[in-house]
C-alpha cells in the first residue's frame, strides 16, 4: 500500500533528524519549498510538519521559520545542560580537564553491555574547572555505533557534552540525581577528601530506540544546583 504524501515527507524529515543528517537548530525548508520539492499542496505539508513538532523533533517558529528541535527530557522537568555554556553565562572561565579517553569494549556491567549493543563504547573521563578550581568530575561511555564521529571528535577543546549536544540529536533522556560521598579517584580528581558531599548525576539518553550515551557526574556539593520550575500538570518519573 502506498505510503499517503504527509506522512512520507514526516518520515523523510524523521530520518534525517534522528540519523544525525538534521542536526538541533538546523533550519527547514520553508513550506513552500517543500510543496515544490514533494508536488503537494500547503495542507499536506503543515500536517507533516503538525506531527514532527508534536513529537518534539521541530519547533515551529512564527515568521522566523521550522527547526530541529533542541529535545527536552522525556517525563522530567530538566534540561540536558551544556555546562560550559552554564559557566560561561556567568561570567566565569570554564575549562575541560581530559583524563581519559579509550575506545573499549562493554565489560560486566549491564548498563554498558546495553549501550555498546554488538559494538565499542567510548570512554571518556574528565573534570569541569571553573576558574581554575574543580567543579565536577565526569565519566562518560558513548555508543560508537550510534555516534561513530566520537572517535575522532576533537574534544580537547570542546568538552563532550557540549560535543553531543551541537552534533548528535536525541529523542529522550534520564536523569537520576542522588546525594554521595566523593571516593578514591573522585576525590582526588575534585581536590577534596575522600567522604565529601557531593550531588551526583547520572543521565542516559535514547535516539529512538538507540542508545547513544550514559555519563555519572559529581559536583561538589556547595558549588552546583539545578533547578526545574513547572506546573500541576508535569509528570515526573
Amino acid at each position: 500500500m502506498k505510503m499517503p504524501l504527509h506522512e512520507r515527507i514526516r518520515s523523510d524529515f524523521e530520518g534525517r533528524i534522528l540519523g544525525g543528517e538534521l542536526a538541533p537548530g538546523d533550519r527547514l525548508p520553508i513550506e513552500q519549498e517543500l510543496m515544490q520539492e514533494y508536488g503537494c499542496s500547503r495542507m499536506t505539508v503543515n500536517k507533516a510538519l503538525s506531527v514532527l513538532a508534536a513529537a518534539g523533533l521541530i519547533v515551529r517558529r512564527k515568521r522566523a521559520g521550522t527547526f530541529v528541535a533542541r529535545p527536552r527530557v522525556h517525563s522530567m522537568v530538566l534540561d540536558v545542560p551544556d555546562i560550559a555554556a552554564q559557566v560561561r553565562e556567568r561570567g566565569q572561565d570554564y575549562a575541560y580537564r581530559p583524563i581519559r579517553r579509550v575506545l573499549r569494549g562493554a565489560g560486566e556491567d549491564q548498563e554498558e553491555a546495553l549501550l555498546a549493543g554488538c559494538g565499542a563504547l567510548m570512554q571518556i573521563d574528565g573534570v569541569h574547572m571553573v576558574d581554575g578550581a574543580p567543579l565536577g568530575v565526569e565519566f562518560r561511555l558513548v555508543s560508537a555505533t550510534a555516534v561513530p564521529e566520537i572517535v575522532r571528535a576533537d574534544l580537547d577543546s570542546v568538552p563532550p557534552g557540549s560535543w553531543l549536544l551541537q552534533h548528535v540529536p536525541w529523542t529522550e533522556a534520564e536523569t537520576r540525581i542522588s546525594a554521595v560521598a566523593a571516593l578514591g579517584d573522585e576525590a582526588r580528581w575534585l581536590g577534596v577528601p575522600a567522604g565529601s558531599p557531593c550531588l551526583c548525576v547520572e543521565r542516559r539518553t535514547w535516539r529512538g530506540a538507540e542508545r547513544v550515551t550514559y555519563v555519572r557526574q559529581l559536583f561538589l556539593g556547595d558549588a552546583y544546583d539545578m533547578v526545574a520550575r513547572f506546573g500541576p500538570g508535569a509528570s515526573a518519573r
